[in-house]
């Protein structure tokens, strides 16, 4: 059994910047892909971010590239997502995922265990 805790949400203006956490019990978390998707209201879950287990291989939807960075911190079992010219479209919830099979995808169908998730609202 695997549990992620997001932290890191809130509300910030457009234009600034947040960082996410998600916390990963866990032995193996070295081994794990692990990935931010976010759902605004009334909107499917979106695939934001993932990040292989060796961090290697990073992948990023075309709404954040340039803008949202993943990294990961094994020793720390923390998977991080660095948000920087925040933008009101990017007011959601967002969650991170594991997925044991350890490369991170965009499908969230490919991972095994998610967050409770964290709000972030943008305002204009």
């Amino acid at each position: 059994q695997v549990q992620l805790v997001e932290s890191g949400g809130g509300l910030v203006q457009a234009g600034g910047s947040l960082r996410l956490s998600c916390a990963a019990s866990g032995r193996t978390f070295s081994t794990y892909g692990m990935g931010w998707f976010r759902q605004a209201p009334g909107k499917e879950r979106e695939f934001g971010a993932a990040i292989s287990w060796t961090g290697k291989s990073r992948y990023y939807a075309d709404s954040v590239k340039g803008r949202f960075t993943i990294s990961r911190d094994n020793a720390k079992n923390t998977v991080y997502l660095s948000m920087n010219s925040l933008k009101p479209e990017d007011t959601a919830v967002y969650y991170c995922a594991a997925d044991l099979y350890g490369l991170g995808s965009s499908v969230s169908n490919e991972y095994d265990y998610w967050g409770q998730g964290t709000q972030v609202v943008v305002s204009s």
